[in-house]
């Protein structure tokens, strides 16, 4: 079926031709051509870019009535936002209808300006539940001869405690209304409005209940609920080309999690209920244009951002309702593009992730958190990857290009590649070079054991030596301290370390290969660390294991001899 064939007005269609539609959606082929037949109460399951705003908001539009200067249909939503990008969708859909006015009615705006235009004569007013029934007590909104309203997103407007709002709002409109209510969830409290504010209400799905978008893959990583964060930081590297959503359970985690994101680099923000309508505004401003690439929201503050394009969400903290996990997912993957969404869990959630299989119909892939050496590939190749793909048809750069190639000109091929992606990616290669396994206590012990089957032969990779040394955790050594151990008992440059593993009571920490014979040398030439005298030696195949066993029974030794006193 097409929009034509529904008998939606000529200036209808030729607006939403110019907008991009050609093919109904499955809930605008269902909703359409019930409300252009009869006026008949509908409840709509629908998540986030389904559709739903043409299919309720075409038949509005045609059977309004521009020649009469009164409020004939209502449309309520929880959010300033989602009240803004109703009314733009409306506004477009009937550009080319005359007469017909539609307002947007919300808190943070002025309300004389509000008020005027309600005075002028508005046919379609889309409001949030607050600010209408401040209009509506100021007797500034009258909505006698409303034939129509619209909950959208009920779900929401629950959850922000909308619910006397709406029973005052409904009673001063006339009960032969006819009644639409969507929302992504039909929880017990939407299904007790539809009870009583509607009659014989048919039932609308847009797609299998509780489902999510097709074209979503559901990803599961599992960590020890301290590296939660960590966790989130690496899959952020994983992915460079991320542009997501964060989703965290409370405003003030929120907060924490996007501030220290933005200490640590990345182009992100927060979007919660602390927040004034003016900080709102610009950090979603930043966001739809690409300035922010990870979005730290709770549900309700992301509830009405209409993004598109959402590479990915990240449930950063599993929601309490477990068909919120279906909404949230149903911000990417939408308009046939693929999608991710990430589910960040600890050990104590097995119960809740399984209850979200079962509840949305999912099945979550498990995954393990990418290595450090895993992430820098990924970073590598994009960088790569952008740099092939950059355009190269400014003429300015080309009297450049002479001078650039006789200052380059000493260098190979081969170093001018290995300089550049030096330039650009040697902060990852720093971060990451001594990076831990992350993840459940069997994928860290298996990472554990390929990185010392790795190293456990002396001669680790690129040129660097392995070296055991005597000092561990319970001594107080810590990695900077270690390399304050080595600087302060060796002449001349820096020498340049790698790798540092430290155990409980030794370590493990590369060197380059060139300084291993010098710095053992001067490291066991009486040097002391908290008290405890320095020893250090290459490291030997196995050497993990003996020490860890000798280790062992001096503990066993020195325990019997305590219980002897």
């Amino acid at each position: 079926m097409t929009f034509e064939e529904f008998g939606l007005s000529e200036e209808i269609v030729k607006a939403i031709r110019e907008m991009g539609f050609e093919k109904p959606m499955p809930i605008q082929e269902k909703v359409i051509p019930m409300l252009l037949e009869k006026n008949v109460d509908i409840t709509g399951l629908a998540q986030t870019g389904t559709g739903k705003t043409a299919a309720f908001g075409l038949p509005i539009i045609q059977q309004a009535e521009p020649g009469v200067k009164k409020t004939q249909v209502l449309i309520l939503s929880p959010t300033r936002e989602l009240c803004i990008q109703i009314a733009k969708d409306l506004n477009n859909y009937s550009k080319y209808v005359e007469g017909l006015n539609i307002l947007a009615v919300y808190g943070g705006a002025s309300i004389e300006n509000q008020i005027r235009e309600l005075k002028r004569g508005v046919q379609i007013v889309v409001a949030t539940p607050g600010r209408l029934l401040d209009l509506i007590r100021r007797k500034a909104a009258k909505l006698s001869n409303v034939f129509r309203v619209v909950l959208d997103e009920a779900d929401e407007m629950l959850n922000m405690g909308f619910l006397d709002d709406i029973n005052e709002i409904l009673s001063t409109i006339p009960e032969d209304r006819n009644t639409l209510l969507f929302s992504a969830t039909m929880p017990k409290p939407i299904q007790a409005i539809a009870n009583k504010y509607m009659t014989d209400p048919v039932e609308v799905i847009a797609g299998v209940r509780n489902a999510g978008a097709e074209n979503v893959k559901h990803l599961l990583y599992t960590v020890h609920a301290k590296d939660k964060y960590l966790a989130l930081k690496r899959l952020a590297d994983f992915y460079p080309r991320i542009y997501g959503i964060v989703f965290c359970r409370t405003r003030r985690e929120t907060q924490e999690i996007a501030d220290k994101l933005i200490q640590d680099g990345y182009n992100a923000d927060s979007l919660h209920g602390d927040l004034s309508q003016v900080q709102r505004d610009y950090v979603m401003q930043k966001f739809r244009i690409r300035n922010i690439r990870l979005l730290v929201a709770t549900d309700v503050a992301a509830r009405g951002l209409d993004v598109n394009d959402l590479t990915h969400v990240i449930h950063y903290s599993l929601p309490d309702d477990k068909e919120v996990y279906t909404h949230r997912s149903g911000r990417t993957g939408r308009m046939g593009k693929a999608g991710i969404s990430i589910a960040i869990t600890h050990l104590r959630e097995k119960h809740a992730v399984q209850q979200i299989e079962k509840q949305a119909g999912i099945k979550f892939i498990k995954s393990t958190i990418p290595t450090g050496r895993q992430i820098c590939e990924k970073q590598l190749f994009n960088l790569i990857d952008k740099m092939e793909n950059v355009e190269m048809d400014n003429s300015d750069i080309d009297s450049y290009l002479p001078v650039i190639y006789k200052k380059l000109d000493w260098l190979s091929k081969e170093e001018v590649i290995k300089r550049f992606v030096s330039l650009e990616f040697n902060r990852f290669l720093e971060y990451y070079k001594d990076a831990d396994v992350l993840g459940t206590p069997k994928e860290e012990s298996r990472g554990r054991e390929r990185q010392n089957r790795q190293r456990d032969n002396g001669k680790a990779e690129n040129g660097y030596t392995r070296i055991f040394i005597n000092l561990g955790k319970m001594d107080g050594l810590v990695p900077n301290a270690l390399i304050e151990i080595i600087n302060k008992n060796t002449n001349g440059p820096k020498i340049p370390v790698g790798r540092i593993d430290l155990m409980k009571k030794f370590s493990f920490f590369e060197v380059k290969s060139d300084h291993a014979g010098s710095l053992i040398k001067a490291l066991n030439n009486d040097t002391w660390f908290r008290g405890s005298r320095v020893s250090v030696e290459i490291a030997q195949s196995k050497d993990v294991r003996e020490r860890q066993k000798n280790s062992s029974h001096h503990n066993d030794g020195r325990k019997k001899r305590k219980r002897r006193f």
